[in-house]
């Protein structure tokens, strides 16, 4: 019998599910954005990052895993915001929000100041136990978010992939943008084993990532 590649994470059991809501359960709260690395708060405590390409709903989604309805806000223009996002989880965690990359309207000396205090905190935050990356159900790895992943690699940062919007997408079409995705992911050595499926919209997969979180400790 063959092993998928790049499975669907099972549901937690009682026991991960109620360790990820006591963590999420003991509120989430802004601390602030970075602009450069002297600006990070001491890493004194775990720490896990969000990337994603503009619009696929990360705002969305940490604010579903926090139950707090505007604690991430999105820009509507990509690649305005250019600061990395800091929130405090309880006394245990940092999340940390990355701006959402698609540079097609921002300035090339913007992006270089970007792309180069991404590098530098990736590859110099000892406490960053997992970075996840987020993916458009509807349409598995682009060739930009397959970028991000190139550089997670070079900074040997465990990433896991969470599928976003997978209530607006079904049946043969969900099959093979997970296909699209497990194929995309064999490349990565740096790619943590195991998707997690979500819905922000239906809460689908929020206890699983959650509990995934809490596990990073």
């Amino acid at each position: 019998m063959t092993t998928l590649a790049f499975p669907l994470a099972a549901d937690p059991d009682d026991g991960d599910r109620e360790a990820g809501r006591k963590l999420f359960a003991g509120g989430a709260d802004f601390l602030k954005g970075v602009v450069a690395m002297n600006g990070l708060p001491p890493a004194d405590r775990a720490e896990v990052c969000f990337a994603g390409r503009s619009n696929v709903g990360k705002s969305t989604l940490i604010n579903a895993l926090t139950g707090r309805k505007a604690l991430a806000r999105a820009s509507n223009t990509p690649g305005r915001t250019q600061e990395i996002n800091f929130f405090t989880l309880g006394d245990s965690h940092y999340l940390v929000d990355l701006p959402g990359y698609g540079f097609a309207e921002a300035p090339l000396p913007v992006v270089q100041r970007w792309q180069a205090l991404l590098k530098s905190y990736l590859t110099g935050r000892a406490t960053l136990r997992r970075a996840f990356v987020l993916i458009d159900a509807r349409h598995g790895v682009k060739p930009v978010d397959a970028e991000i992943m190139d550089l997670l690699d070079t900074a040997a940062v465990p990433f896991q992939a969470v599928l976003t919007k997978a209530d607006k997408v079904r049946g043969s079409d969900l099959d093979a943008s997970l296909a699209r995705t497990r194929a995309a992911l064999a490349t990565h050595p740096a790619a943590y084993p195991e998707l997690i499926l979500t819905s922000s919209e239906k809460g689908d997969g929020i206890p699983t990532l959650r509990s995934a979180i809490a596990s990073l400790a």
